[in-house]
């Protein structure tokens, strides 16, 4: 064991430790530890991460071959063998091991696809090395580092407080406890807590599995939740389920009255037939879609941590957005100062220096200090003073307040913040009230946000309002373009702000918004019935503090919208899991975006856009492939039921059933790729409408099959015994069928209006040929003359372009009454 290993703290020891122990122990100091130190600690100690359980490979696949529908194709499997059907037991186990290969390999792509998005997510931290500050990799974090942290970060690792005021840290995810826990010099800040307010240095005692939080990571489990998609899929599921057993359960009362079928037969054929019914390959889609979709997401600056937020965001039909940094360029500037008083504007903008913290990098501290560049020897005057205490910026009241020292020894107190709540801590309020919010409101009717600055005078405790700084933040050059672009798909986008009514209203028109800005008294202490109506009428909300965001939301689901809403703060996390869709933006706190499902890595809105349009095709490629897959089971079932039921004849075997699932699964994977439009309007489904679309194709199908059996009985002659080329004759057709059935399932329109991608073509022209094969040369099948082979090809297609002009004109009808997905 290394020395370094050894006098390694524990974080309970470290509760004990007084402060200079601490640094002793740990080797470091308070300007940090140098960047060869820290690398040579990180060797010895290893990353800051908690490991994730990685399940055995082996282990992985081996579990494809577990549940229900495996269980189903084993027992088929086990009874060819019993029967001695060799060439279905060897194609049985054939598409049970293609089933588990596929599902493994496209599950273990996802896997891999979502890992590297989330590295992408990783947080980072404020190191003190050297003496110099510098923002790294939390990961590359190491016992003895000197941190900083503040609002809205996860702590990155456990920390022994060194320095700073005070700490408001949420340790709910750890204890339980739902109240923030305050936190002082030489208190114990733990790895996985949100600092919900002030701002403190720490040093790092313990990092990764060392800390409090990797000790407990075990018990810590995210419970996972289902979009309105996901459950979709499940109705579809089970309701191609429910069909086909009892489809299947008048097949074996039909088949049982017949002394001539062996029970054994009989139970290999209904095993096989209901396999092949089930959706089975709809997981492996389902997962190849989303994580396909989740990289070209990424290709456009959206970093997606759920999947199921890809799906959601379809159908998102209100965005709430930020106006700060999302619609406006978060570049703010000062636009105009207004002294009160003995005071001047020199004097405003020292006092809202004296306020600020260059090294917080706060875009509001930022613009006053470079306003400060603009009057002569004020760097000198500022020089003249020393902080003696700083309170960094509480969302809770509003302000900034620090203790200085000016050059003569004497203190004073200075504030700055939200004008109303300055000028109410005021001793002059009353005689500058009036004229203070006249200001003000001309301010916000030209988009500037006011900050107020109060100092003590005289050796006084009393606070005297001295002036406003007006601030101005222009909007973001392409946000006009993309909130018409978003309200031309379909979305209504409402303004979030804390600001004033008046800026809220003047950045709203500016933008392209409604002007129907309301506060958020307007609809708060109203009843559900009254303030859901305020809030879904509005165009947009001001005065807003973070925790309304939460409420208004659940107004917007309480009156069924899909609701999208955009955050930056940690006090934004509880809207942002609360949203259908929670958008962490550009430059959010690290506890936004662990409540989000979906982080912008570019500044503005305009990200949303691409987003939006690539959840909608990936929608769109999930109805085509229900919309297919239920169609199929509709028509081979039926068929083979009616045909048991009526004429008494099996017109395929359990072999042929077995191809035609391999033959039919395997090119339907590359749907997750093809290409696909997109709706001008939130998507919703519409089971009803999928329902009838999908039982029109499946109905056609059987009727066109039917008709191809007599044409075999009458016209070519064939006998209809079971193991002859009639049911060679119908498996061809089943299989060409079900491949032109996608192409017929993928448009609304015509199937020549939008060209498939190169790999479904590929695919399915591929298992095709191989169909063609297996029965042109007596491959497993009875063996059918290529004339025959021919016909098949040419009726097949004959009766896809009749129902794609079927398809086109219900679609066509659906369309004139309103009624589509």
């Amino acid at each position: 064991m290394s020395k370094l290993e050894e006098n390694l703290i524990t974080t309970e020891a470290a509760k004990t430790i007084d402060i200079n122990e601490i640094y002793s122990q740990l080797k470091t100091d308070s300007k940090g530890l140098s960047s060869a130190d820290a690398e040579k600690r990180l060797e010895q100690y290893g990353y800051n991460e908690i490991p994730e359980k990685k399940v055995n490979p082996v282990l992985k696949f081996l579990k494809n071959f577990w549940g229900p529908i495996p269980w189903m194709i084993e027992v088929a499997t086990v009874l060819s063998a019993i029967i001695g059907h060799w060439e279905d037991f060897w194609i049985i186990l054939i598409l049970l091991m293609v089933n588990g290969v596929v599902r493994f390999w496209e599950e273990n792509k996802a896997d891999n696809a979502i890992e590297l998005l989330k590295s992408k997510l990783a947080v980072k931290a404020r190191v003190l090395r050297g003496g110099e500050w510098q923002t790294l990799p939390a990961k590359e974090l190491v016992p003895g580092d000197v941190i900083r942290i503040r609002l809205g970060d996860i702590i990155p690792g456990d920390l022994k407080l060194i320095k700073g005021d005070y700490l408001q840290i949420d340790e709910a995810a750890l204890t339980g406890e739902s109240l923030p826990v305050e936190k002082h010099v030489s208190d114990i800040g733990y790895s996985g807590s949100i600092v919900k307010q002030g701002e403190m240095d720490g040093i790092v005692v313990s990092t990764g599995m060392n800390t409090y939080f990797g000790k407990t990571t075990e018990l810590v489990e995210k419970a996972k939740t289902h979009s309105h998609f996901q459950k979709a899929v499940v109705k579809i599921g089970n309701f191609l389920i429910i069909f086909a057993l009892c489809m299947v359960a008048i097949i074996i009362i039909v088949s049982l009255l017949d002394s001539q079928v062996s029970f054994f037969n009989l139970l290999e054929f209904i095993l096989v037939l209901v396999v092949a019914s089930i959706p089975v390959a709809l997981p492996a889609v389902l997962s190849v879609t989303m994580a396909i979709g989740a990289i070209n997401m990424a290709k456009k600056n959206a970093i997606v941590s759920k999947l199921i937020a890809i799906e959601e965001l379809a159908g998102v039909e209100i965005l709430c957005s930020d106006k700060t940094g999302t619609l406006t360029k978060n570049e703010i500037s000062v636009a105009t100062i207004k002294s009160f008083g003995d005071s001047n504007e020199e004097d405003v903008i020292l006092n809202g220096i004296l306020a600020s913290r260059e090294e917080d990098q706060d875009p509001i501290d930022n613009a006053i200090i470079v306003k400060g560049k603009d009057y002569e020897d004020l760097s000198k005057i500022i020089e003249g003073y020393t902080v003696e205490k700083f309170t960094p910026f509480d969302p809770v009241i509003k302000r900034t307040e620090v203790l200085v020292q000016d050059s003569t020894g004497k203190s004073i107190n200075v504030i700055k913040g939200a004008p109303q709540v300055i000028l109410s801590l005021s001793v002059n309020k009353d005689a500058l009230e009036m004229e203070v919010n006249k200001f003000i409101d001309e301010y916000a009717s030209k988009g500037y946000r006011a900050l107020g600055v109060a100092k003590t005078v005289n050796g006084k405790e009393e606070f005297h309002f001295i002036g406003l700084i007006g601030l101005f933040d222009p909007p973001r050059e392409d946000s006009a373009e993309t909130i018409k672009t978003a309200q031309d798909m379909g979305m209504n986008v409402k303004m979030v702000t804390g600001d004033h009514v008046a800026i809220a209203k003047e950045t709203a028109r500016t933008l392209g918004l409604g002007t129907n800005i309301q506060p958020v008294s307007a609809f708060l202490e109203k009843p559900d019935s009254e303030a859901e109506k305020i809030v879904e009428d509005a165009d947009g909300f001001a005065q807003v503090f973070p925790e309304h965001k939460f409420r208004i939301v659940e107004l917007l689901q309480m009156k069924d919208h899909i609701v999208g809403m955009t955050g930056d703060g940690v006090n934004d996390a509880p809207a942002l899991k609360k949203a259908d869709v929670g958008i962490a933006v550009s430059n959010a706190t690290d506890a936004a975006k662990s409540a989000a499902e979906i982080t912008f890595t570019k500044p503005g809105l305009s990200v949303i856009i691409d987003g939006t349009i690539e959840s909608r095709k990936i929608f769109h490629r999930m109805l085509n492939y229900s919309i297919y897959r239920i169609s199929e089971t509709i028509r081979v079932i039926i068929f083979i039921t009616l045909s048991i039921v009526i004429i008494r004849f099996y017109p395929v075997t359990a072999l042929m059933i077995v191809l035609l699932a391999l033959l039919n699964d395997a090119p339907i994977m590359t749907i997750a790729v093809d290409n696909v439009g997109y709706s001008k309007k939130p998507e919703r489904w519409n089971m009803s409408v999928m329902l009838m679309i999908s039982s029109i194709l499946g109905v056609i199908g059987v009727v066109a099959s039917f008709s191809l059996y007599y044409i075999g009985l009458a016209v070519f002659g064939f006998s209809p015994v079971q193991g002859g080329p009639i049911q060679a004759f119908i498996f061809l057709k089943l299989s060409v069928a079900a491949s032109l059935t996608v192409y017929v399932a993928r448009t609304k329109g015509h199937f020549w209006e939008r060209k498939p991608a190169k790999l479904l073509f590929l695919a399915t022209t591929t298992t095709q040929i191989l169909a063609i094969i297996f029965v042109l040369f007596g491959i497993l099948l009875p063996r059918l003359d290529w004339v025959y082979v021919i016909f098949v090809l040419v009726y097949a297609f004959i009766w896809f372009l009749i129902t794609d002009f079927i398809k086109y004109y219900f679609f066509k009808f659906l369309r004139k009454r309103g009624r589509m997905f």
